[in-house]
């Protein structure tokens, strides 16, 4: 099992222990605001368990059906979660209207808030290690994850504070508008989710600044060679694609162009992780005069 298939593992055990506290603490206090949480906790769980099978199966090598692996595999998970926290908004929203219109008074609030205050840390400590170790292994779905608990303690935060509202003031109505407050930012959260997994889906390209490092790479280690053109790069989990044409003497020999093109490969792949790189050689009457000039 890969490491991100544990750290997702881990997810779904933590995810389980956070969802029976906010579950209690909603039980004990009938909170709209604190069902708000425990909703979003269930969706926790099950996109833990989505990205779990998501990175079981992304870590799979590459073979005769898949010859470019199946690193998508994450980004399907990531969709999939974004659009389990947009049925949770929607969840909460009705939820709330259902407690504005038939308001009733807290119930144990303090008892309530200690333990939706301890799923809150356990979630904040964990949205931490998804996230950075998500980065760290270039995992889509763990960084997803990571994101969608960090919105969560947000969330968790302004709901224990509106609760204590609630209690200060007693005005019952705080506690629907609270969660329905919750609910539209949860909302957003999922939106974005979803947009980003969907650039992956469709092979969007990485951050400006990736390409212009590799187009400076090239550069530098590019000599003996004219020009390196129609370079493209996309994203497909773990790895990026980049592919160009390069522009080398028509005397040359198939040698010393070879030579060129593994001192370029050797420093691309030191300095971009998960690279994963296709030359096209070309001979000088195939240049363009564009893309990355070389002397």
């Amino acid at each position: 099992m890969s490491t991100a298939a544990r750290i997702a593992g881990g997810s779904i055990v933590l995810g389980v222990a956070v969802l029976g506290l906010k579950a209690a603490a909603w039980g004990l206090t009938g909170s709209a605001a604190l069902f708000s949480d425990a909703a979003e906790s269930v969706v926790n769980v099950a996109a833990a368990v989505v990205a779990f099978l998501a990175l079981r199966f992304a870590a799979k090598p590459a073979d005769a059906n898949h010859p470019y692996g199946h690193d998508k595999a994450e980004f399907f998970a990531a969709v999939i979660e974004g659009m389990l926290i947009v049925l949770a908004s929607v969840l909460i929203l009705h939820h709330a209207w259902d407690v504005y219109l038939h308001p009733a008074p807290l119930t144990a609030p303090f008892e309530g808030m200690a333990l939706n205050a301890l799923s809150t840390a356990l979630n904040a400590g964990w949205a931490w290690v998804l996230y950075t170790r998500g980065k760290a292994l270039r995992s889509t779905a763990l960084r997803a994850d990571g994101r969608h608990l960090a919105a969560d303690v947000v969330t968790s935060l302004g709901v224990l504070t509106g609760v204590g509202l609630v209690v200060a003031t007693g005005l019952p109505w705080l506690d629907p508008l609270l969660a329905a407050a919750t609910a539209l930012y949860i909302l957003i959260s999922g939106i974005r989710v979803v947009g980003e997994s969907v650039g992956g889906l469709m092979d969007a390209a990485p951050p400006d600044a990736v390409i212009a490092q590799v187009h400076r790479i090239v550069e530098a280690y590019g000599t003996g060679a004219l020009e390196a053109h129609d370079l493209r790069m996309r994203h497909a989990g773990r790895l990026t694609f980049l592919d160009f044409h390069l522009v080398v003497p028509g005397a040359m020999t198939v040698f010393d162009a070879h030579t060129i093109c593994d001192r370029i490969e050797a420093a691309l792949k030191r300095e971009v992780a998960g690279l994963m790189i296709t030359i096209h050689v070309e001979p000088e009457a195939k240049a363009k005069h564009e893309g990355v000039i070389l002397h």
